[in-house]
């Protein structure tokens, strides 16, 4: 019914923002992790992807900062025990790219490190989900191609490095790092990358 609103922040809650768009503002239930990856508050536009949320009792929209963030949503909510707060509440405490790593690593104690995630769901998350989330191409690791292949011929595994990369991408552009020049964007991620498959 929605796929994204764009409009410009208005405000912002502990689970929540608030976005204008023409004349109507709509109150939509995100992660911190959209909270972090949308900055600014009444200045440039945004763009927010969305999902409705309806049942007999009850309608909420909730909001993402990418289509990346909802899919990763949307496949967590089909698992057994997780709703859409449980779902939200596990990415507010990583990347999506970086959840489908833990996934694909089978890293229960990592998962387990979200909020409100115990181990024997965090088992079942995995049961459920690995191999069904792939970082899509076209994302943030899509455009890194040469970083990725010389990852990948140092004997790192592909699918780990585009989950990787993705999520350093993600987590470069959240806490500001957006501004670096191309090149030394570069030059990071592929330091914080080795770092990261390596351990």
């Amino acid at each position: 019914m929605f796929n994204s609103l764009t409009g410009t922040i208005t405000g912002r809650g502990p689970n929540a923002l608030f976005l204008a768009t023409g004349g109507v503002e709509w109150e939509l239930e995100v992660s911190g992790y959209t909270l972090r990856s949308l900055s600014g508050q009444g200045n440039e536009p945004v763009r927010v992807f969305t999902y409705l949320y309806h049942r007999e009792d009850q309608m909420r929209l909730y909001g993402f900062s990418g289509s990346e963030e909802r899919r990763v949503f949307l496949e967590l909510t089909r698992v057994s025990g997780i709703g859409p707060r449980a779902a939200l509440k596990m990415l507010s405490g990583t990347s999506p790219g970086e959840l489908i790593r833990m996934l694909e690593a089978e890293d229960v104690d990592g998962l387990v490190r979200l909020p409100g995630l115990g181990r024997k769901t965090a088992q079942k998350v995995i049961l459920t989900l690995r191999g069904k989330l792939v970082v899509e191409p076209g994302t943030a690791a899509g455009s890194h191609t040469e970083l990725v292949d010389a990852l990948v011929e140092m004997g790192f595994d592909r699918t780990e490095v585009n989950s990787v990369v993705a999520a350093l991408n993600a987590e470069l552009d959240a806490d500001g790092s957006a501004e670096l020049e191309p090149a030394e964007r570069e030059r990071e991620i592929f330091r914080l990358a080795i770092v990261r498959l390596s351990g």
